[in-house]
């Protein structure tokens, strides 16, 4: 297999993408994942830029990475100015790295437009800081921005921006698509003649994602002779972002058969991603090639019974290879032969003619016409079976509930409950107050059931999504709640619909609970009422 060496910016590149902010604790976290994904490079910011860049750095020799390099980032000296004495680029050797990454202008527009100096100076520029790092013992790493832009517009001098590193001394030239704006068959071209010109330097590739091409080019310019790759994890960066990782690992890997990180480190690819994200504190790309939850789930009844009977029907890899899993969604369009699948794990003896079944497939087909949508919400879907199988005894039952807003809200705190559940031959009554009527209604009848259910006490919600299913009623409109929850063990996400947003919420939060309470009991008892049964009471 062809080595490619994968150089991963998430903490300088990814950190310049909208509503991202590292501490330096959750750099040094990324660090770790990046490390045991088998990555080759991390660059890890520009400690000439902030202080929390010199703190981490100052942080990061601590650490005992097993395949990870760190380098640090930043640009050529200035012009005119000696680059000895350039604060940034003595901040770049006081990093302590053993490599450094120093990015250039190679489009004549820049130079003269931006930096507003010569060409000649930019040269030099670039020169001065290469040799400069190289004398004081650093690998150094070339990027060369705009290259693309650059040997469009002028290829002579893009050229000699590139000649000017390597006679410096320079380890590595990248070209970098800084625009996001070229081509696959253009990026192929170029720097196929690029890697001919310099035989005996490694070139790497760094893409933005402006055109929705950055891996596609990325992969192109790894067919074309490079032999570094640069990139983030999910694709974070500036604008619409940079190249995804998570895409071209496993393209270049498992697909084109070139070696880019330890074969076992693959499993772990999801996780990384999803780490990520929860770190950046955004929300996960369900539908991101190989790492969503998407993408590798089923819903069409004739796709749903062609991965059972082979995978390969509608899935390009098997997902453990990715760390990910297929996902077999519930709804009207599922087909009979899934929905039995899904019934049967609650009663065996059922068939596809059962009136039982016909019974549970019409309730679906009901449900998810009044806005139930069960596949994003499965642990709904196995109570609605149960409940009409009779299998299932809810743990508790509604009584009544009283929710009372006040306006402005008083640290934090702006609405309080009233509720009244039935355990039993028991009723509870309690009062609970929250920042919001939703997180009232939690906390109280948490407060209600802890008692009698003390395993309660380790669920925890962990995502709310509320959607409007038809808007043209305005205020009356109904609402769909998803509610994700978790024990620490697993993670289970529920469902409600209403009128009112704190029915359909209420609706959700039920389910939540009795599923588990339910998974607790190793699948519930028989007979019993709706733990949602009857209206919730009305908002005072």
């Amino acid at each position: 297999m062809t080595p490619v060496s994968i150089y991963d910016s998430t903490l300088r590149d990814g950190a310049q993408a909208q509503g991202v902010s590292y501490s330096v604790e959750d750099k040094l976290k990324i660090v770790e994942r990046l490390d045991g994904l088998g990555v080759a490079w991390i660059e890890a910011g520009n400690p000439g830029s902030n202080p929390k860049d010199l703190e981490f750095f100052a942080r990061a020799g601590a650490l005992k990475l097993r395949h990870a390099r760190l380098i640090a980032f930043g640009a050529t000296r200035k012009a005119g100015k000696r680059v000895s004495a350039d604060a940034n680029v003595k901040s770049l050797l006081r990093a302590g790295t053993s490599a450094v990454a120093i990015f250039g202008k190679s489009w004549d527009y820049q130079v003269t437009e931006i930096l507003r100096t010569t060409l000649a100076e930019n040269l030099a520029m670039i020169g001065d800081t290469v040799s400069y790092c190289k004398r004081h013992g650093r690998e150094v790493v070339f990027d060369a921005e705009h290259f693309f832009d650059g040997y469009r517009g002028n290829p002579g001098y893009a050229l000699k921006t590139l000649e000017a590193a390597a006679g410096a001394g320079a380890d590595a030239l990248v070209l970098c698509d800084t625009n996001g704006g070229s081509f696959p068959d253009e990026i192929f071209e170029i720097t196929r003649g690029i890697c001919a010109r310099f035989p005996r330097i490694t070139i790497g590739i760094h893409c933005h994602n402006d055109s929705e091409m950055a891996v596609a080019n990325s992969i192109r310019a790894v067919q074309a002779g490079v032999t570094q790759v640069q990139g983030t994890i999910n694709g974070l960066g500036e604008r619409c972002g940079n190249a995804n990782l998570c895409s071209i690992i496993p393209n270049l890997q498992l697909k084109l058969g070139y070696d880019c990180i330890p074969a076992g480190a693959m499993r772990h690819l999801t996780d990384v991603a999803r780490s990520v994200s929860e770190i950046a504190n955004l929300p996960h790309n369900e539908k991101a090639p190989y790492v969503g939850a998407h993408a590798f789930a089923h819903k069409g009844g004739m796709h749903i019974d062609a991965v059972v009977k082979n995978p390969v029907s509608y899935e390009h890899i098997d997902p453990e290879r990715v760390g990910n899993s297929r996902r077999v969604l519930m709804s009207e369009v599922a087909g009979r032969s899934t929905l039995l699948a899904r019934i049967n794990a609650v009663d065996p003896t059922l068939s596809k003619d059962s009136p039982a079944t016909r019974r549970i497939i019409d309730k679906l087909k009901e449900l998810e016409h009044a806005g139930y949508q069960f596949e994003a919400a499965e642990s709904s879907f196995d109570l609605v079976v149960r409940k009409m199988l009779g299998r299932h005894a809810p743990s508790f039952e509604l009584v009544e509930f009283k929710v009372i807003v006040n306006e402005p809200s008083v640290n934090a705190v702006n609405s309080s409950v009233i509720i009244k559940v039935r355990v039993g031959d028991q009723e509870v009554l309690t009062v609970a107050e929250g920042d919001g009527p939703v997180n009232a209604l939690d906390k109280a009848v948490r407060k209600a059931l802890e008692r009698l259910y003390p395993a309660i006490g380790a669920v925890r919600l962990t995502d709310y999504k509320v959607r409007v299913l038809d808007s043209d009623k305005a205020s009356a409109a109904r609402v769909r709640v998803l509610i994700e929850s978790t024990d620490g063990r697993e993670n289970w996400t529920t469902i409600g619909v209403s009128t009112d947003i704190i029915n359909a919420s209420w609706q959700a939060l039920v389910d939540s609970l009795e599923y588990k309470l339910l998974r607790d009991a190793g699948g519930g008892r028989c007979g019993g009422a709706s733990g949602r049964a009857g209206p919730p009471g009305r908002t005072a």
